[in-house]
């Protein structure tokens, strides 16, 4: 199946690790937004919840589309495609951000997602195609390494560029005179629109050296119906289901992670504790008086990402001395004891048994993409497509647990969340079975 020599096949490794690196930073980054959106247009816990459904709704409506396109036009091709549409989405939210309408948010976000979508659709089969099938586990957790070192990133610039200000109330906005209206909703465009608009340089930019870069050929022949054949796959959908329950798991406990530590006051304590109040002002890099509360336990929320960094080099070794399948079972175990321990206990052992998850979150979506996609060849394209569809869970969830945490509180709301994990870690077990 592979046409091109082992360097082709390094080169093209090399400039896909950019692309990983790039949409960990940008997805979490949209998770930075969600508090301050809470407070300016003051929404619950569940309209909060929405905004990832915009963001993740486009996986469910354009991944199966964009695997009929890949097929066509090619990984190349449909890599710059993706870019192309990603920097529009950010561009979107300068006037979103300008003249303040929920529904331009969500449309700025869905835009950018449709990229991302086209991105998820084209590289993740092609890093597992770049070589031997039983390597494929190994090189996409590397390759999904640099995405969560995006993300581990990205919550400190967040809470530094878009958490850091004080966001007023209605009340004290109406006290304002019109010209200190006028200053104060220019500052809070200013607070979103730069870091996107960056984004949306470095993007074009690098959709422009992709047009230059030879990648190898890696579809002979894309089987007409494809998505009919793969329908009828047992370890395909078995694992699409797997992917909808572990990324909406991800991003739920991610995108409340500042709203699950204001609940619980964890400021108030790192403020009054020495050490993790170096920590906080480390990364936030000012003294905590100057900063709001939700940025000082928001900068803790890099440690989740970071952990998932850390996993995925670690499950690129692991992935390789065992079978994928048993990694991500003591994964799963990991994970479930972890927010357990969260929801039975306060302060700084739930604070860090959550954060911890992230760890054991980090081989989940690479090991479960090519445990679902193992052996399929040509079909590739189209089985991406349906597994990245099912990223959709990643806007179904995060409601839900909103939805919980409006009615019930944020631990009993976690009961979501543990069954996601328990679902993977059935998965795991029964993934050889259903092989044979």
């Amino acid at each position: 199946m592979i046409t091109s020599n082992n360097k082709s096949q390094k080169r093209a490794f090399i400039f896909l690790i950019s692309l990983f690196f790039l949409w960990g930073f940008i997805t979490v980054l949209v998770d930075s937004l969600i508090p301050r959106i809470r407070d300016l247009f003051e929404l619950t816990y569940f309209q909060a919840g929405l905004v990832q459904f915009a963001f993740f709704g486009a996986y469910f409506l354009l991944s199966i589309p964009a695997g009929h396109i890949l097929a066509k036009i090619g990984y190349k091709k449909g890599i710059i495609l993706g870019l192309y549409t990603m920097a529009v989405g950010c561009l979107l939210f300068f006037p979103a951000a300008s003249y303040r309408i929920f529904g331009v948010f969500m449309f700025a976000y869905f835009v950018l997602a449709g990229g991302m979508t086209i991105l998820q659709v084209a590289a993740n089969p092609y890093v597992a195609a770049l070589g031997s099938e039983e390597g494929a586990s190994s090189r996409l957790n590397l390759s999904q390494a640099f995405n969560a070192l995006g993300a581990a990133i990205a919550p400190a610039i967040g809470a530094m560029l878009i958490l850091s200000d004080k966001v007023k109330s209605k009340e004290e906005i109406a006290n304002l005179s019109e010209i200190g209206k006028t200053e104060y909703f220019l500052a809070e465009a200013e607070a979103v629109q730069i870091p996107f608009i960056s984004i949306a340089a470095l993007i074009i930019v690098l959709a422009m050296l992709f047009v230059f870069v030879k990648l190898p050929h890696l579809i002979e022949n894309a089987p007409k119906r494809g998505h009919r054949k793969l329908l009828t796959n047992k370890p395909l959908m078995l694992g699409a289901l797997g992917m909808f329950l572990y990324v909406g798991a991800e991003v739920a406990i991610g995108s409340y992670l500042v709203s699950y530590f204001m609940d619980m006051e964890l400021f108030s304590i790192i403020k009054n504790n020495t050490f993790m109040r170096s920590i906080a002002e480390a990364i936030l890099n000012t003294n905590l008086a100057e900063v709001d509360n939700k940025a000082i336990v928001g900068a803790f929320v890099m440690f989740y990402w970071s952990g998932s960094m850390i996993g995925r080099f670690a499950g690129a070794y692991l992935t390789k001395v065992m079978a994928p399948n048993k990694v991500l079972m003591r994964f799963a175990i990991a994970a479930l004891v972890l927010i357990i321990t969260s929801i039975t206990t306060n302060g700084f052992v739930a604070m860090w048994s959550i954060l911890a998850v992230g760890l054991f979150n980090s081989i989940m979506f690479p090991t479960i993409f090519t445990l679902a996609i193992d052996g399929l060849e040509d079909l590739k394209p189209q089985a991406s497509g349906i597994l990245c569809t099912m990223i959709v869970g990643g806007a179904i969830i995060p409601p839900l647990y909103g939805l919980l945490a409006d009615m019930i509180g944020f631990k009993f709301a976690f009961t979501l969340v543990v069954f996601c994990y328990a679902y993977i870690l059935c998965y795991a077990k029964i993934r050889e079975k259903v092989l044979k």
